[in-house]
């Protein structure tokens, strides 16, 4: 233990070669003193090598009963900021938030975008009775991720926990942020894949024009779109190529706290972002919208919505009303 101990208080180590984060996003607010820095070390370690409980254990000289309970421990305290740290804008933010997607997408039409959204799947170890419903289309157990992003790949919103097998529409549409109607606000929208149906109720959620298109304006919204919707591909990328021994592997923990583990790697990943700490992602997420689904008889289609816009893109000087000031009968 005694070298990753020297490495943590060398503030002018690369910390993170061995704990995938910088100091400063190491550091947390405590007033329990350096045994709750050492329990962090532990947690990030563990996370760092595989969620492996043995090599923690070896590294830090201490029981794996002992890093078991600090990896439960220190999950939990992430838990416990998750709302504070994973939320989504509101007032300027969120027009800082409409600003950074207009100059993604190189459209002043996109403006009205405020998220975008994207599921990924993590290799699990399923259980053994109901290994079929983990089963994904890519040939492996998982469970999914979905998640909303600003322009800057910070994750506004998290869902974890549905079987691989699932349809991405499936899973948004049991998401809190869908059944609640909590995100966008009203005049707003979010942007989606070709895998997501395009709506404009309960939630605004824009998605391209299948291909092929029909015409120089789908295409261009096409284009634009994609440039903007591309940033929740590269925050999974980044939290992937941080967290790569979770990622790119099986957990080597019970399904039932996997769900838990990916929401601390988000958090770490927004707070990574706060404090400048960016990794270039390796790998952006392997897109595949994956076969559309049915519509949900409730939802409202939202082409009118895409067709508003896409005539705004290819009208670059004329201003873009609220979403809600048109007229979707």
């Amino acid at each position: 233990a005694v070298p990753i101990l020297r490495l943590y208080f060398n503030e002018a180590a690369d910390h993170r070669a061995h704990l995938r984060l910088s100091l400063p996003s190491i550091i947390l607010e405590s007033d329990h003193g350096w045994e709750t820095d050492i329990e962090v070390l532990v947690f990030l370690y563990w996370l760092a090598h595989a969620a492996s409980y043995r090599v923690a254990s070896q590294t830090f000289d201490i029981p794996k009963s002992s890093v078991h309970d600090i990896v439960h421990r220190v999950s939990q305290a992430i838990m416990g900021i998750l709302r504070r740290v994973i939320c989504l804008p509101t007032g300027d933010d969120l027009e800082a938030v409409g600003a950074g997607f207009a100059q993604l997408a190189g459209s002043p039409a996109f403006s009205r975008a405020v998220g975008a959204i994207d599921g990924c799947h993590i290799r699990i170890k399923p259980p053994t009775n109901y290994s079929h419903c983990y089963y994904n289309r890519k040939q492996f157990h998982s469970i999914q991720l979905q998640a909303i992003t600003d322009h800057r790949g910070k994750f506004l919103d998290v869902f974890v926990g549905y079987p691989g097998s699932v349809h991405d529409a499936r899973v948004l549409r049991n998401s809190p942020v869908y059944t609640g109607s909590l995100y966008p606000p009203p005049g707003k929208c979010i942007l989606g894949d070709g895998g997501y149906p395009c709506l404009s109720a309960p939630i605004c959620l824009i998605t391209p024009y299948r291909e092929p298109v029909q015409n120089p304006v789908q295409a261009r919204f096409n284009s634009k779109h994609s440039r903007a919707r591309n940033i929740v591909e590269r925050a999974f990328g980044m939290l992937k190529t941080r967290w790569r021994s979770i990622f790119f592997k099986a957990l080597e923990v019970s399904p039932a706290f996997v769900p838990e583990v990916v929401a601390c790697c988000a958090v770490l990943h927004n707070l990574a972002l706060l404090n400048g700490d960016i990794v270039e992602a390796e790998d952006e997420e392997d897109h595949d919208d994956g076969p559309p689904e049915p519509l949900n008889p409730q939802a409202r289609v939202g082409e009118d919505v895409r067709d508003n816009l896409a005539a705004a893109v290819s009208a670059p000087n004329i201003c873009v009303p609220a979403l809600h000031e048109h007229d979707y009968l």
